[in-house]
């Protein structure tokens, strides 16, 4: 298969977990089981984002983006993402809600998925279309 279609692939199911997403937030008071699919959510979401990002820097030949930190570095690096510091803070978050669950964790990422991690996920939405 080739890496072009592979970004290009997992670029489309980046949009559709994104608008999971953004349905989920558009709940006007989530209960705790809505806010844990937000959770849910955010996590799946990173999780496109990196490897998205990753597919499209091994298409443009570079090779060494093997880890979630190694591409959003290399993404930062040549533009493709902005606001490098709150995308490696995403990654931080990400990786404490896969490992720990409890309310007053999930009503922080809850907040800080709405004010900070989505614009970040819709401003790379942007530039990844621009590049399709």
């Amino acid at each position: 298969m080739n890496t072009d279609v592979r970004w290009l692939q997992r670029f489309r199911n980046y949009r559709k977990a994104l608008g999971l997403l953004e349905s989920a937030l558009a709940l006007p008071a989530p209960d705790a089981v809505q806010r844990a699919g937000i959770v849910q959510f955010f996590e799946m979401v990173f999780e496109l984002s990196w490897k998205v990002l990753k597919d499209y820097l091994e298409a443009q030949g570079l090779i060494d983006v093997k880890t979630p930190r190694s591409a959003l570095k290399a993404a930062f690096e040549i533009g493709l993402i902005r606001d490098g510091h709150q995308w490696l803070q995403g990654l931080e978050d990400r990786n404490l809600v896969a490992h720990t669950y409890d309310e007053s964790t999930a009503q922080q990422v809850d907040a800080l998925v709405r004010n900070v991690y989505y614009p970040l996920f819709k401003a790379l939405e942007r530039v990844l279309e621009e590049k399709s």
